[in-house]
């Protein structure tokens, strides 16, 4: 099993936290998102990962070797590829084309997951969806009475189903979608500018290729900074039984901490609260300081303050005002 993962894109929704990193490798509950998506991706499929393919822009030595570990911690050999302009799913892909034999899963790197099923590896494709209460904002599928999907409808006015397409995608012979990826680039087959996989997959069921879906429990998106932050939420949740939430090295004096959290190497915490669904990396300091459902990133030092629903990077110094005060009744006081 070989899995592709698209992640070119510069990421600017998330803009200013990638300006030094790509979005993919900004942590959830301790680890970067794009491994949190191959370690979930692993989970549910029922054969050993072989090859985790990484298509990318430049982003430097540094970056791919922290991708190749990530595809090193599940026992697979990591790949780097490059996408060098934005022409589309379809391109993105086939950018990884050497990679795409066998069985293959496809996953583009702004999605996480929750699944309670094993992959049937049998089956010519699967699409993973989730239902939706609104699918107009969405692709979704349309299936038969056997369960195979019948169409692929790209935000339908009317509705057509509530199953939406998450960006998630099983295929059992690689180097079929490769033929129907170059397929598309040779004939200049565009949709809005841009070489789409949704064609090629057009194609190849109307060629007989069997797609069924597979309906995941949860879908987490990691585009903003607000669905970022819900996300390492979710996750602390989902981990919060695990050991070694807080590291050993962590130094915790007169604070407050209420689970879940992440506590990474070596922080230190002062006078402080601390939760929940927090998580906090390595080498950070929080001194008198109250901070809840945020994600804060390494080498960060955090002074006299009170944050909530936020995300501060790498290497930040926050330093907020101490007070002073003789409040009486009855007033009200916003700083």
């Amino acid at each position: 099993m070989r899995i592709i993962i698209p992640m070119a894109g510069m990421g600017k929704r998330m803009r200013p936290h990638t300006l030094t990193v790509p979005k993919p490798l900004i942590p959830i509950a301790g680890k970067p998102i794009v491994q949190r998506l191959v370690e979930d991706i692993a989970k549910v499929c029922q054969e050993p990962i072989e090859e985790v393919a990484f298509i990318i822009g430049h982003f430097g030595d540094k970056v791919e070797q922290d991708l190749k570990s990530i595809a090193q911690s599940v026992g697979a050999k990591g790949s780097i590829y490059y996408q060098e302009e934005a022409l589309g799913t379809a391109h993105a892909i086939l950018c990884a084309q050497d990679s795409l034999e066998g069985k293959v899963v496809v996953a583009f790197a702004d999605t996480l997951f929750k699944a309670d099923f094993q992959l049937d590896t049998n089956a010519d494709g699967t699409i993973w969806v989730q239902r939706v209460e609104d699918p107009r904002p969405f692709g979704v599928i349309k299936l038969n009475d056997q369960n195979q999907i019948t169409d692929f409808v790209e935000k339908p006015v009317e509705f057509i189903s509530d199953l939406a397409i998450i960006g998630i995608y099983y295929f059992r012979d690689g180097e079929y979608l490769r033929h129907e990826l170059q397929y598309l680039l040779d004939n200049n087959i565009l949709d809005k500018g841009e070489f789409q996989l949704t064609n090629a997959l057009e194609n190849m069921k109307n060629k007989g290729t069997i797609f069924i879906p597979a309906v995941i429990t949860e879908w987490l998106d990691c585009g903003n900074k607000n669905a970022t932050v819900y996300t390492n939420q979710r996750y602390l949740e989902y981990i919060k039984d695990e050991e070694g939430l807080v590291a050993d090295s962590a130094q915790l004096e007169n604070s407050v901490i209420i689970p879940p959290v992440f506590i990474g190497e070596n922080v230190r915490i002062n006078n402080s609260v601390v939760g929940p669904h927090v998580s906090i990396g390595d080498n950070t300091t929080v001194d008198n300081f109250v901070v809840s459902n945020s994600i804060i990133q390494e080498n960060t030092a955090l002074k006299n303050g009170n944050v909530a629903n936020s995300m501060l990077g790498n290497f930040v110094v926050y330093e907020g005002r101490p007070s002073d005060l003789s409040v009486g009744d009855y007033n009200t006081i916003i700083d």
